[in-house]
């Protein structure tokens, strides 16, 4: 049978009603508040029960040894993993001097609710101790979007019988114990019990720790201060090296209440003084709790109803759809609306998941949400990665090539992934953080960004593409031996998408260093390299199979063995868990869509004609064992006409998380599969499209969806799309004319007037493609329910 989500439905938020121990985990992830700098995971408030505590700050982490079978050049020595920052969340409650524990005494009511709009944690419970005292606890979290270094908890005790004794214990807990991430003892070792202590101030309403990791020497203060009403009688507060606690006590009578309200300020730094890192956190405390708590929610709702102003997906016709695209888009601004320079973890911050890393999926999958939505979270993460150029350029002369070599995996900076298929040789990681470069530069209009950041980025990664290819005798370009990105492929000659990717990225290097001559010249970039980037990208190896009529994802890849789909049983999903790489590699089967996402990304190098072959073609070999891959499929799915089969790629691409469909949502959320959300209905079936001629809209609707409304943020304005029936009308919020295309079809929007234009009957699309054996979009789905 089916599992039903176990989410309560919901146009505007998220909840879950009860108590369910073996899906504690699970909630934790999806109940998980964030602002880019802090995470904390949605774990009770007296932390127990609890799977994973998950108080995360972006970009704190520790070094562990590298492990290898055999040693080889240029393997990275040492690993980054992400540790637990000081818990400031945990408040616990003695009732009559009884624990409050739901799994004690009797559990009357439980639930917890997850805010889109107010960008809150709601919980609410009613509880009988084992001596027959009943509770009603209320308590509402949130992650600050405006305040990047404050968390904050309302926390209210009424008393349902009476009288009785409460006692609040609010903590900051240090050195909670980390999941095992990696099954050697030598990396899990300096893991364990990361933080040295640095010191501890106490006053009697609040405390401050400040801790060391013992390796990356990596500097972090929690601050906590707390505001009380409702007549308690006591309040103090003592402090350890690693807990710090406030007591508050209260005589209350049936009836009566306390409220705490908990401030909770978090810094982190590797080169501040231990003073300065003090200073910093207990200022951002001080200001929370002169702001109180009903200033801070006013201004979380404030810069919600900002972004949710253009961000916003209207969906008729599927109440659950509709939540989980709120759901993805509420969770990939939440990776990165207050990040301020840091990266965007493939887990965001809602847990341990992938050790904390960042990937090329950051630039792929995010960062077109946010560039559209929330531009400057975008710039940000882009800044982040310009920050990390130098490491990028020893990386690259360590591999003996030109230019810049970002990281497969990484926090710091620094290459972290020890399979070097993967973590060397995947280069496209370097255009893929080029291209959002570039998109940035085109969605905003921001010539100053593009000078100051974006060039240097693309002149670097382009000298890299040089130094990676080579000429043959015919003057055609190419890459070999790179891995793209379908992670069932390795060291394959002339990958498509990769060397699509770097095409634009040696054309865009070349016209933004025209554009930018003077800075061009301050980064040593000559007249003659210009043009040369311009040829190779003209030269560039693209592989076709003439007998197929079908682009290869590889050079001679369509003439590899296919899989045996039809031998290969159910429970043999993922494959990377059962068979060996070795046979992967050397055969037509695909985790992820590899050449689609080249279909979706580079549109433009392809007809229509040729996107529909291919698109069926690999269809057929595509497993899916990725969660980066339906979203990929919805959108060329609706661009080919498949209309039916692009609502069901999107629905899995929705459900990934909420249903938990490849069982790892326990390590936390899947932050680009989320990203991949909103461009399946943009791209999909807004039929968005972007590239150099600007935006291009093609919009079709499919059954049950009846309507669908999205807005995107331009060169500082807002468009907003609604498709209905056979009508698309587009409206301009202000500023000069927007030019756009409607299925093909030049059109100049104006500020405030509404154009509508029909939508013209699609054409044939042909027969649907077939999948792999067991792994249609519905039959993926029925393994967990949906």
């Amino acid at each position: 049978m089916p599992e039903i989500s176990p989410f309560d439905v919901s146009p505007w938020g998220i909840g879950w009603s009860g108590w369910e121990p073996s899906r504690q985990a699970r909630r934790e992830s999806v109940f998980s508040l964030s602002n880019g700098h802090i995470g904390w995971r949605g774990t009770l408030d007296e932390g127990d029960p609890c799977e994973t505590p998950g108080s995360y700050l972006n970009g704190l982490f520790e070094h562990h040894p590298m492990p290898y079978a055999e040693d080889g050049y240029g393997y990275p020595e040492r690993g980054e993993t992400m540790v637990n920052a000081p818990d400031g969340k945990v408040i616990r409650l003695l009732v009559d001097d009884e624990p409050f524990d739901i799994r004690e005494g009797r559990l009357e009511s439980h639930e917890q609710h997850l805010d889109f709009r107010a960008g809150t944690l709601r919980r609410e419970v009613r509880w009988t101790s084992p001596s027959g005292a009943t509770v009603r606890v209320e308590s509402t979290r949130l992650v600050s979007l405006t305040h990047r270094a404050i968390a904050a908890i309302d926390y209210r005790v009424t008393a349902l019988s009476g009288p009785l004794e409460v006692t609040v214990l609010s903590e900051i807990v240090a050195n909670e114990p980390l999941p095992e991430v990696h099954p050697d003892e030598r990396v899990m070792e300096p893991l364990r019990h990361p933080y040295e202590p640095v010191d501890r101030a106490v006053t009697p309403s609040g405390a401050t720790l400040l801790h060391r990791t013992k390796r990356s020497r990596i500097g972090v203060a929690v601050a906590m201060d707390h505001v009380v009403s409702g007549a308690p009688s006591s309040i103090d507060t003592e402090a350890s090296d690693d807990v710090a606690r406030t007591t508050v006590t209260a005589r209350l009578t049936e009836g009566g209440s306390i409220r705490v309200v908990k401030m909770v300020g978090h810094e982190w730094s590797g080169d501040l003084t231990d003073a300065a890192l003090r200073d910093r956190v207990d200022a951002a405390v001080a200001t929370a709790a002169r702001l109180g708590w009903d200033a801070l929610a006013r201004e979380q709702r404030d810069c919600l109803d900002d972004f949710w102003e253009a961000a916003d997906v209207e969906l008729d016709g599927d109440t659950r759809l509709q939540q989980a695209v709120r759901f993805a888009l509420f969770q990939v601004l939440q990776s990165a609306a207050r990040a301020d320079v840091r990266s965007i973890p493939g887990k965001g911050l809602t847990g341990p998941g992938y050790e904390g890393h960042t990937f090329w999926d950051a630039e792929t999958f995010v960062l077109p949400v946010l560039t559209y939505t929330a531009p400057d979270a975008a710039a940000h993460a882009l800044r982040w990665r310009h920050s990390t150029l130098d490491t990028a350029r020893e990386r690259a002369g360590q591999l003996h090539l030109a230019g810049a070599a970002f990281p497969w995996r990484t926090i710091s900076g620094r290459e972290c992934s020890g399979y070097w298929p993967a973590g060397t040789v995947a280069f496209h990681i370097n255009a893929d953080i080029a291209g959002a470069v570039m998109r940035h530069v085109r969605t905003t209009g921001d010539e100053e960004f593009e000078r100051e950041v974006g060039l240097e980025v693309l002149v670097e990664t382009a000298r890299l593409w040089v130094s990676l290819g080579y000429r043959d005798a015919h003057g055609v370009f190419h890459l070999d031996g790179i891995t793209g990105p379908d992670e069932y492929s390795a060291l394959v000659d002339d990958n498509t998408f990769t060397n699509l990717a770097a095409q634009r990225n040696l054309r865009g290097a070349a016209q933004a260093a025209r554009r930018h001559s003077t800075r061009a010249r301050e980064l040593g970039v000559r007249d003659d390299e210009v043009g040369e980037w311009e040829v190779i990208a003209d030269a560039m190896a693209v592989p076709y199979d003439e007998v197929r009529r079908v682009h290869q994802q590889a050079a001679g890849y369509t003439d590899l063995e296919r899989w045996d789909f039809e031998a290969t049983s159910p429970d043999q999903y993922p494959l990377q868990n059962h068979f060996p790489y070795f046979d992967l590699y050397r055969k037509q089967v695909l985790k992820q869509a590899d050449l689609v996402l080249a279909l979706q990304l580079f549109h433009e190098a392809f007809t229509a004609e040729e996107t529909a072959r291919a698109f069926a073609y690999y269809e057929g070999l595509t497993v899916r064992d990725s969660s980066l891959s339906a979203s990929t499929q919805a959108v060329v799915a609706a661009w080919v006409g498949q209309s039916e089969l692009a609502i069901e790629y999107l629905t899995e691409a929705s459900t990934i998380d909420l249903n938990d469909l490849r069982d790892d949502v326990d390590d936390g959320l899947h932050i680009a599969a989320l990203g991949g959300v909103w461009t399946a209905v943009v791209s999909g079936l807004g039929g968005m499209k972007d590239g150099p001629d600007g935006l291009e809209f093609c919009p079709r609707l499919a059954a049950p969806i009846t309507r669908l409304s999205f807005g995107i943020r331009t060169g500082g304005r807002m468009l907003r799309v609604e498709v209905s029936g056979h009508t698309a009308s587009y409206t301009l919020s202000g500023g000069p004319p927007l030019p756009i295309r409607h299925f093909g079809a030049a059109v100049e929007l104006h500020a405030g007037k509404p154009t509508p234009l029909p939508i013209p009957p699609a054409p044939d699309s042909g027969p649907r493609p077939s999948q792999p054996k067991g792994r249609s979009p519905e039959e993926v789905r029925a393994v967990k329910g949906d």
